[in-house]
């Protein structure tokens, strides 16, 4: 019992051969050509016993830098929040952790109604009318978004900030390439989008213009002139990714009259472990409400008059009419929608309103510090959570530098951004303290000279 599975034995072998009808692993393969098998044994480690493998991993996790260990000022699209304990003690319980899709409402309500109050909350924070169960992503969420307003304008051209997330960007052409749209980049100027650009661009066969709020660099767009804007084309729509937790002190873009406001809630009760899994939220408008991918859950009574939670909508046409689709999604992120509800609920609204303040707050006392240590901060418009700043030499060897002295850098922006050599992305939130942020400038003016 050296294994913690049971391993397939020679016997097993022989039995799944012969249930099939053949007499040999060499007469299985035999339709593949023998000069295109690999006949050498693999270049892989023998198989260990459960208590050395257990100890090798548990070796190899140490070695990993993380946010427990190490002081995080890295953000762009995955942050370091406070975390409520409530929410893994809610999350973990079986009936949650285990449950799958819930079609049948008399076995589902607890779900149910925590996808029902997380559309709500969701609701509440874009000013939108209705809200989907959730989505994989942000990113995911956007690229759907773009495709739900091809399908309702039927307009072949989208007008994309270049200042939103450049891996959601990237997700948008992944996505535009089967209904075959035409991706159109606004350029950025002092950090936001280049509003005279998306003027010109701006025609009657747009379908949507999509504008990241804040955006990539933490600065606020201007959701009142973008909308101005979009308003002079044909039908077009107003998509806005946006950061749920900035939504608890910016005026949302449902007041903005946005069309789809979508983004990520992994700034609520979801840690960053690798990048995801995230959880993505679609927020829109009620004559749009059939268009929305995904599920919705809505509120009913039964015969006895108790209220109840049941699957209202589902995009069926994903199954049963597909011409008609505007996507192939039809599940949605529910265990991590649960921990978001729970984080959101556990903060309440003046909770909510506090954090997002003191993320605004923290970023500026970064912005001073930095200016005060003699370093250029690079976009001087109003910004929440991430600012940008310029160093004299490369981010990548600063941040290889912090992570001896246990920070976390920003992110580097040169991966990205040809303009944007030197200049670091970095994130302060509110579980930042006071002296992790002079001790991180301290550092960085230090390694710059």
């Amino acid at each position: 019992m050296e294994f913690r599975y049971l391993p397939m034995t020679e016997q097993d072998k022989k039995d799944m051969l012969s249930t099939i009808g053949v007499q040999s692993t060499e007469e299985l393969f035999a339709d593949i050509p023998v000069n295109v098998r690999f006949k050498d044994d693999l270049n892989i480690k023998p198989p260990k016993n459960e208590y050395a493998l257990t100890k090798e991993l548990t070796e190899l996790s140490n070695r990993n830098v993380n946010a427990k260990s190490h002081t995080s000022f890295l953000g762009a699209g995955v942050y370091d929040h406070y975390i409520p304990s409530i929410v893994d003690h809610v999350i973990s319980r079986s009936e949650f952790y285990t449950a799958y899709t819930p079609y049948q409402p008399e076995i589902s309500q607890g779900e149910l109604q925590a996808i029902f109050e997380f559309q709500t909350m969701i609701c509440e924070l874009t000013g939108m009318h209705v809200a989907n169960s959730s989505m994989y992503d942000g990113s995911t969420a956007l690229a759907e978004a773009v495709n739900v307003s091809a399908g309702h304008t039927k307009k072949k051209k989208v007008l994309v900030s270049k200042a939103i997330h450049p891996e959601s960007l990237a997700v948008i052409y992944s996505y535009a390439k089967g209904p075959g749209l035409e991706v159109v980049e606004i350029d950025h100027m002092d950090g936001m989008t280049d509003l005279k650009q998306l003027e010109k661009e701006m025609d009657e066969n747009t379908a949507s213009v999509v504008v990241q709020y804040p955006n990539f660099f933490g600065q606020i767009e201007p959701l009142d002139k973008v909308r101005k804007i979009v308003d002079k084309g044909k039908k077009a729509m107003l998509i806005a990714s946006s950061n749920p937790l900035a939504l608890g002190y910016l005026t949302p873009p449902g007041e903005f009259e946005a069309d789809i406001v979508v983004g990520d809630a992994q700034v609520f009760g979801i840690p960053a472990q690798y990048g995801g899994p995230h959880c993505g939220y679609f927020a829109t408008t009620k004559k749009l409400m059939r268009k929305v991918p995904g599920r919705l859950v809505g509120q009913t009574k039964d015969e006895e008059g108790r209220r109840g939670f049941v699957l209202t909508l589902q995009a069926r046409e994903q199954h049963i009419r597909r011409d008609k689709a505007t996507s192939n999604i039809c599940s949605n992120q529910a265990l991590n929608a649960l921990a978001s509800s729970v984080a959101m609920s556990s903060l309440g609204k003046q909770g909510l309103k506090k954090m997002s303040w003191m993320n605004i707050q923290k970023t500026n006392y970064m912005k001073k510090q930095l200016k005060l240590a003699g370093f250029e901060v690079a976009f001087q418009g109003a910004f929440f959570n991430e600012l940008v700043v310029k160093l004299n030499q490369s981010v990548s060897d600063v941040n290889r530098k912090l992570l001896g002295k246990g920070v976390i850098g920003g992110y580097d922006l040169s991966k990205d951004f040809e303009d944007l050599r030197e200049h670091m992305l970095i994130a302060v939130t509110e579980i930042r303290t006071k002296d992790e942020i002079d001790h991180f400038v301290k550092e960085v003016g230090d390694m710059c000279g």
